[in-house]
């Protein structure tokens, strides 16, 4: 077992590892054509503390030249979604930087509050005439179900009516199709498709295919009207949703692609967006602030021409495995404890896996967390993962440890693991130990696991998979009851929250598909944790039914 040990280790070691070394190999996806970017969505809410769901938010003057000033020099025209809070600057900032701008008009249910866009993009429409391109009276408001298609187009008309420039509308693909009538009130049709979110999600390898069958199908639904691209794009981070992955690799194929296509068949689009938003993440996740082709501080994610790696910063995962790996070395030599050269190797191994998977736990906790909240409670596990990793490290390689000091039995033993009913309120007379706060630690992963599980189950859209915060106590605990009998011990709440992760497992990949790979690793993490629990539990009763027939 202490051989089948020391194999597994390595394994783990070598899978992080080659992790981060993936995550650095560059790809050279198709050039987009050289030039300046059609037209791009632009909302300026990306600092902290902006969002347009706040009340009282107004965005400096300052704020929006400097970045337009940013994208001017990477497209032709921005698409804007409101004339509130500041974005009624947007027109005359963007005349000076000779960029164009398609002015949106925000409507919602809230009547007086459109009349006020509406009456705003009328006045800024009219006062810019040579800048504002067309004006987008309503984004998605049929999607979301705040107006009908007669009070909406009355809108749509009364615009058309009162300023010079083009007047359309803007929704997703199928909303245009189911209500056709609506396309006799716009000058043009805007349609927003995202193959990333449609009801039968398209992997990366196709979605340029896809959108060019959907603006077909647009086209022949609607004869006679120009069609207009008006979002469509890939995101740079998130949840997969089945095949369809987000990346910094895989948004810069599909935008790379989506220019080449669009160049080809001369069509007019805009890509959705400029910059992240953060503050979409309460709407959808961590992916609805990962659109950007721009990060949130205002830098570049990939260049349109030449090779990239998903993470040009990848050998920062290299370093974390190599620091924790002497980090624990050390620590364990400060304690008093002395390994032989089968103990250092676990420990060195564990370590390096350990590291590996906890710096990829922290950009995970970066990239989905935006709340004081949120950053509380994955702070919190991902720093109790940081302890098991510890705890785990040093009492697997204790019991791998195969020295001349242990065959002589002056090993020293690790203290057998206690169920958490009992780390809690020990028996008398019996001191907490290391074996309790490992109890404890198991049942706080299980647990949390259980929690996510249920969510992944029953509300799953925008739902992540924090594999890398549970694959540490998971493999840990497997490995230790593998080793020990003493490690096998579990109460009635352990078994319980094991089971739900050994039923949800199935049930989440039989939703997700298993064209998911996150998925399908988040449920392989789940019966790994889950599985030796129930199945030790089992093995016992087994033995005990046997020894009493």
């Amino acid at each position: 077992m202490r051989t089948l040990a020391l194999v597994v280790l390595a394994a783990c070691a070598a899978a992080s590892l080659n992790y981060w070394w993936q995550r650095g190999q560059s790809v050279a996806p198709v050039d987009a054509p050289r030039g300046r970017i059609a037209c791009i969505s632009y909302a300026p809410y990306r600092l902290p503390g902006q969002s347009p769901f706040v009340a009282g938010t107004r965005i400096p003057a300052a704020q929006i030249r400097a970045d337009l000033e940013r994208l001017a020099r990477r497209v032709r025209c921005v698409r804007t979604y409101s004339v509130s809070q500041g974005l009624a600057e947007v027109p005359r900032i963007a005349r000076s930087l000779g960029l164009e701008v398609l002015l949106g008009v925000w409507i919602g249910r809230d009547d007086r509050a459109n009349e006020r866009e509406l009456a705003r993009a009328i006045e800024a429409a009219n006062r810019e005439p040579d800048t504002v391109r067309a004006v987008i009276v309503g984004n998605e408001v049929l999607l979301r179900r705040e107006q009908p298609p007669e009070r909406l187009r009355a809108m749509i008309e009364r615009v058309r009516a009162a300023v010079p420039q083009p007047v359309t509308y803007a929704d997703v693909w199928e909303f245009w199709v189911r209500h056709r009538e609506l396309a006799a009130g716009v000058s043009f049709v805007t349609v927003h498709i995202l193959p990333y979110w449609e009801d039968q999600p398209v992997p990366v390898e196709r979605a340029v295919d896809h959108l060019l069958q959907v603006y077909g199908e647009v086209q022949r639904a609607l004869p006679g009207k120009p069609i207009f691209v008006g979002e469509t794009g890939w995101p740079s981070a998130g949840r997969d949703r089945e095949g369809a992955s987000p990346g910094r690799i895989n948004q810069a194929r599909y935008v790379r692609e989506f220019l080449t296509a669009a160049a080809g068949r001369g069509m007019d689009y805009n890509l959705i967006e400029a910059f992240d938003q953060p503050w979409k993440r309460d709407l959808e996740g961590t992916v609805g602030g990962h659109w950007g082709l721009l990060d949130a501080s205002g830098h570049d994610k990939f260049p349109l021409q030449g090779a990239l790696a998903e993470d040009p910063e990848w050998y920062r995962g290299w370093v974390a495995a190599a620091i924790v790996a002497g980090l624990m070395i050390l620590g364990e030599r400060l304690a008093g404890r002395r390994y032989g050269p089968s103990g250092v190797a676990a420990l060195a191994l564990a370590g390096a896996a350990c590291g590996a998977t906890l710096y990829a736990q922290f950009r995970y906790l970066a990239e989905s967390s935006r709340t004081v909240l949120e950053w509380a409670i994955g702070g919190a596990l991902t720093a109790g993962a940081a302890v098991a990793a510890v705890l785990l490290s040093g009492a697997v390689a204790q019991l791998v440890d195969a020295s001349a000091e242990s065959r002589k039995g002056a090993r020293r033993l690790v203290p057998p693991l206690r169920p958490a009913a009992e780390a809690i309120a020990p028996r008398a007379g019996a001191p907490r130990a290391a074996g309790s706060w490992l109890g404890l630690l198991r049942f706080a992963f299980l647990f949390a696991a259980a929690g996510q599980c249920l969510m992944l189950v029953f509300d799953a859209r925008y739902r992540g998979f924090p594999v890398a915060l549970y694959a540490i106590p998971a493999a840990g605990f497997a490995l230790l009851g593998a080793l020990s009998e003493a490690h096998r011990r579990t109460g009635v709440e352990e078994r319980l929250l094991a089971g739900l992760l050994v039923v949800a497992a199935p049930l989440i990949a039989a939703q997700e598909t298993l064209a998911n790979s996150q998925a399908i690793a988040w449920c392989a993490t789940c019966l790994l944790f889950g599985g030796p629990v129930l199945g030790q539990w089992l093995a016992r009763e087994y033995s005990r039914e046997r020894q009493h027939a």
